[in-house]
């Protein structure tokens, strides 16, 4: 099992994109896989409070292509809400090239209502009208990225003869992550389009996903083996129970925190849950960007290869 880390926040001591980017070439030094930035306007509630410092996602990914060399960028997840779909295939591939070939699309439905008020976008209360719309964004993405120019007329996008030059560095196209858990629509579109879901939940519960994404996959005639499968789990690590309370109070954890406080052994066992589960890649979402839980993780990694 690889590992990954995704950004909740942007609390760096001073300025917040030389923070990513120390953290970006500390991680590869460290051997991680992995490196995803929200793609929101502001803090979502279980990270912090909605008025904190937030950089955008797609922007600070273009920078981070350009400074580190080995680990795989991607946002987690892009909606397909905030950005008309072709643009964000442009923007994609850019990143693509700029990286040389290290960028996940991860996208999916959209679902922060609050956001979507804010920035005048519309948002479809039903879950399903969302999903539909992911589903005809990932088609269109993947014409524009695929063919000589993109041609696609979808339900609800389209795009004709639209040239995309240059194309991305992978081939056939940089791998979808696509992000959620329904059991009937989402992981169907996975299924007939992702190379890679993201879960979140129990180590048992991310398994009977994994198992409905199965079902899904022989109904679709998919390769069950080609998708990659990854699980986002939110920690903080400590060496022992005494340090994990002092750390809890000083990110005054307990407002915000919606995750996992765990000892080094406790961590150890979780992750190996998740292993036994079938997640390939074990993305990491550390609390306030805590370095002792970081440092915590890394000497775990050896472990689970």
């Amino acid at each position: 099992m690889k590992f990954g880390i995704h950004s909740p926040s942007w609390l760096y001591p001073g300025n917040p994109f030389d923070g990513i980017r120390e953290k970006a070439l500390r991680l590869e030094e460290l051997g991680f896989a992995w490196l995803s930035v929200m793609d929101h306007m502001m803090q979502i509630p279980v990270h912090g409070p909605p008025d904190e410092p937030f950089m955008e996602g797609w922007t600070t990914l273009s920078a981070l292509a350009a400074v580190t060399s080995k680990i795989r960028l991607a946002t987690l997840v892009s909606s397909t809400s905030y950005r008309n779909p072709a643009l964000l295939a442009k923007m994609a591939a850019t990143v693509d090239v700029i990286s040389k070939g290290r960028l996940t699309l991860g996208i999916g439905a959209g679902w922060f209502e609050d956001e979507y008020q804010q920035y005048n976008w519309e948002f479809l209360p039903k879950p399903a009208d969302r999903i539909h719309r992911l589903e005809d964004a990932i088609k269109l993405i993947k014409a524009m990225w695929m063919e000589e120019r993109g041609d696609y007329r979808g339900r609800f996008y389209s795009v004709k003869e639209a040239i995309l030059q240059p194309k991305p560095i992978q081939k056939p196209h940089p791998p979808i992550l696509v992000g959620g858990a329904g059991e009937q629509l989402t992981l169907r579109v996975v299924a007939r389009h992702g190379n890679a879901c993201n879960l979140i939940g129990s180590p048992q519960e991310v398994r009977h996903k994994f198992d409905v994404l199965e079902q899904h996959c022989e109904n679709e005639d998919r390769n069950y083996k080609d998708i990659e499968k990854t699980a986002l789990l939110n920690v903080l690590v400590a060496r022992d129970e005494s340090n994990l309370s002092a750390r809890m109070a000083q990110l005054d954890a307990g407002t915000h925190f919606r995750g996992h406080p765990l000892t080094i052994p406790q961590a150890a066992d979780l992750f190996g849950q998740y292993q036994q589960a079938g997640v390939q890649l074990l993305i990491i979402s550390i609390y306030r960007n805590d370095e002792d839980s970081l440092q915590a993780i890394a000497e775990m990694m050896g472990n689970f290869s």
